[in-house]
């Protein structure tokens, strides 16, 4: 399993888009991204994530640490 340290939340927005997510809208410093058989993933616009928050949203997309880790 790699490392998930310095992603910024439009890194990490551009990842999620590899696996079908949309970016619908942004409410103040969240991105919301949308996929119409997953489930709705909000990511703050932060110049980097906290691990933790980012492990929690790859598990939410249904995809592995290393799957993420690969595409970005």
């Amino acid at each position: 399993m790699g490392r998930l340290s310095n992603i910024s939340g439009k890194e990490a927005v551009k990842i999620f888009e590899k696996f079908g997510y949309v970016l619908d809208h942004q409410t103040g410093s969240h991105m919301i991204l949308w996929c119409e058989s997953k489930p709705t993933l909000s990511i703050p616009n932060h110049r980097e994530l906290a691990p933790g928050l980012l492990r929690s949203l790859i598990r939410q997309a249904g995809i592995t640490v290393d799957e993420f880790l690969e595409n970005k």
